[in-house]
């Protein structure tokens, strides 16, 4: 749509013929603008929709808006008629001609119907400001209303055949409203996508927003808000329902896994009861940690398990697995932990019994295994670490007060049949 100049003098022949052809040329474009949004798809599908909340009272105001556009141009096809009419009298036009023109194509000759009154009257260019005005809001409103309308009811449709599809495989495998959660989600998901539609159809502008700063008519974007959080949980149950396909396909492979972990874990604990009986009667003086039973609460778990594939309730052994298996891994932790604290005072004997070897060896190469003190405190330490029970403070005391005796005779100076300096380097009791 065009502007036209502003009001002057009486105009000249060539200023009339100059503003009637630019005015023609507005006219045509104004014309061309008011039949497009006519033929405006997003204005068919409102008039024939049935509205409400925000989207009724825009349209109201929009066809009250649209019905006065046309008012506007007829008014203004009539002006510019009569001007048209005038200077084709003659072909110079009279002073009065002129007089009367200019009046017409600048002064405010156009009186039309009121919104609040019974008349108004405006120039040329004032009505064309008007009618842009009223244009820009009114394809606003219906671009507004069409975008939405084309890109959220498909998307939802494609969603609700998603929807339909995931509860048939939901069913087919158990998971059913008010037996599992995700059956739960599907009925909610379900009746937020109808009535998401149902809004959507009615009040689309409620799922309109504004891009800021944009001026040009049906500036913004669909609100998708409701929609992606409806889509994310869809998928979230997708991804429920795999796992329990997964279930269903290696449920078996998985029961026979978990029966082997607990059956290791139950060696392994009868492994630690018989150690601790030994530690019992071979140590002396030490604090044993009793070793509980195997939990008989897994074992009937895994009974459950079963019986929940026997029965192909896929839906509840799902998260009895997931459960399961991480017990069950705890239970051979905790077992193995059992048997390292109870044989602990067997591996302290151990390595008592090792280091006293180990230093014996060391003086003999040294040629003093013969030596009185070593030789008495050798047995004394050796008595206690091989007899039962033993109690291991008195036995490491032994072993201590023998490795001090070494290591003083091994610290010595050389004396006739010792071993020289180069058979001790690099040796330190």
């Amino acid at each position: 749509m065009g502007v036209t100049d502003p009001a002057g003098p009486v105009m000249d022949r060539d200023e009339v013929d100059r503003a009637l052809a630019r005015l023609g040329q507005e006219h045509e474009a104004i014309e061309t603008s008011l039949l497009a949004l006519q033929d405006h798809a997003g204005r068919r599908l409102l008039e024939g929709a049935e509205l409400t909340g925000v989207t009724k009272d825009r349209w109201t105001a929009t066809e009250a808006s649209i019905t006065l556009l046309w008012a506007y141009f007829d008014a203004y096809t009539a002006t510019l008629r009569a001007a048209r009419e005038i200077r084709a009298r003659r072909r110079w036009s009279s002073r009065e001609d002129l007089v009367e023109l200019t009046e017409l194509l600048r002064g405010e000759s156009v009186t039309v119907p009121g919104a609040t009154t019974l008349s108004e009257s405006f120039s040329l260019g004032t009505l064309v400001d008007r009618m842009n005005e009223l244009y820009a809001s009114s394809l606003d409103m219906v671009v507004a209303a069409d975008a939405v309308w084309s890109a959220l009811p498909a998307r939802i449709d494609l969603l609700a055949a998603e929807l339909q599809r995931t509860r048939k495989l939901a069913h087919s495998v158990g998971v059913r409203p008010g037996e599992h959660p995700s059956g739960d989600d599907l009925e909610h998901i379900t009746r937020t996508l109808t009535r998401l539609r149902e809004d959507v159809v009615s009040d689309p502008l409620a799922f309109w927003v504004p891009a800021e700063g944009s001026s040009a008519p049906g500036g913004g974007r669909p609100d998708t808000t409701v929609y992606d959080r409806e889509a994310r949980a869809l998928e979230d149950v997708r991804r429920e329902i795999d796992a329990v396909l997964t279930v269903r396909q290696d449920a078996e492979a998985r029961l026979i896994r978990l029966r082997d972990v607990l059956s290791r874990a139950d060696r392994t604990l009868a492994e630690a009861r018989t150690a601790r009986g030994e530690v019992l009667a071979k140590i002396a003086a030490t604090e044993v940690p009793v070793v509980s039973g195997p939990p008989t609460a897994l074992q009937e778990q895994l009974a459950t398990a079963a019986e929940y594939r026997r029965q192909a309730q896929w839906h509840r052994l799902s998260p009895l697995l997931e459960s399961l298996e991480q017990r069950a891994e705890d239970e051979l932790l905790r077992a193995r932990e059992s048997l390292t604290a109870v044989t602990a005072p067997l591996a302290v004997r151990a390595e008592l019994r090792g280091r006293l070897d180990a230093y014996k060896a060391k003086v003999a190469r040294h040629g003093l295994a013969e030596d009185s003190l070593l030789v008495e405190r050798y047995d004394a330490a050796r008595r206690m670490l091989w007899s039962a029970p033993c109690d291991l403070r008195v036995a490491e005391q032994a072993v201590l007060r023998y490795q001090q005796a070494a290591a003083e005779l091994l610290g010595a100076p050389r004396v006739p049949g010792q071993a020289g300096p180069e058979d001790r380097k690099g040796e330190h009791a």
